[in-house]
């Protein structure tokens, strides 16, 4: 008598079924890849720090969700509003002299957190920014104050005290410890400025309409700054985005002296 055996993967009959099957081993497969897909990037959301997502799980999903409707190009500018006052903003050739940024664009991952991965400020640079920040909000406290940022939920952020355009209760600013760098809202055409001469990238969110409940359209990242010139650039564009958010009321500001700090 012949043994039952499978000839060309056809069961004889005799044999036992085979339980492996070709679906099941590309079921497997694929949640396999996807397992280690899911783990990775999970992983790469935590490394990123804290930020205004809870750094957990719940938090990852949300973040993956909201991939489906992030910018594409965050180095294109928003088209500018047909109707907008003021007119001009304050980085306009006319009214500032802001300076191409050298040298490539640091490379940036995330959404909430949005990090610098690479080019990353020193712990010196951003002392420095955090003071020049603190002294700003020193000189013209009747018009800006420092508080816990609305946007990350952790850290400090400059506000305006009588906001005039919607940010997260009155937001101007914030900068992050781990990379230097700072988020902030500003001008429309402003905003257009600041990419087209290197020194940011919009916000993945930052495309209006509903997406406004996370940040608002003109919300820019702001690369760290590496040396005291591109320090005394950003804190151009900080001033920027206070004279937006405040309004006339700190129009004129001027920016504090090199090493100039508040107890």
């Amino acid at each position: 008598m012949e043994h039952p055996e499978y000839k060309c993967g056809v069961h004889v009959e005799g044999s036992p079924p085979s339980t492996v099957t070709p679906s099941l081993v590309a079921g497997l497969t694929l949640l396999l890849v996807a397992s280690s897909f899911i783990y990775k990037d999970y992983t790469a959301f935590v490394n990123l720090g804290p930020g205004g997502t809870p750094c957990n799980f719940l938090g990852y999903l949300r973040i993956v969700f909201l991939r489906f409707f992030a910018l594409r190009n965050p180095y294109d500018p928003a088209p500018l509003p047909g109707v907008i006052q003021p007119a001009k903003g304050l980085l306009h050739p006319t009214v500032c002299g802001l300076s191409r940024r050298e040298g490539p664009r640091p490379k940036v991952a995330g959404i909430a957190p949005q990090r610098q991965t690479t080019q990353k400020g020193s712990s010196d640079n951003f002392t420095a920014l955090a003071e020049r920040i603190k002294a700003l909000a020193g000189r013209h406290s009747t018009s800006l104050r420092l508080g816990t940022s609305c946007f990350e939920k952790h850290g400090t952020a400059l506000f305006s005290r009588r906001p005039l355009n919607r940010t997260c209760n009155g937001e101007i600013c914030h900068a992050h410890p781990s990379d230097g760098s700072l988020h902030m809202t500003l001008h429309p055409q402003d905003a257009r400025v600041v990419l087209e001469r290197g020194w940011g990238e919009r916000h993945p969110l930052a495309k209006g309409g509903w997406l406004s409940r996370f940040v608002p359209a003109g919300f820019v990242m702001i690369y760290a700054p590496r040396d005291v010139a591109e320090l005394e650039a950003v804190m151009e564009i900080i001033r920027a985005a206070a004279w937006w958010t405040a309004g006339k009321d700190v129009e004129m500001l001027e920016l504090p002296d090199e090493g100039t700090s508040h107890a």
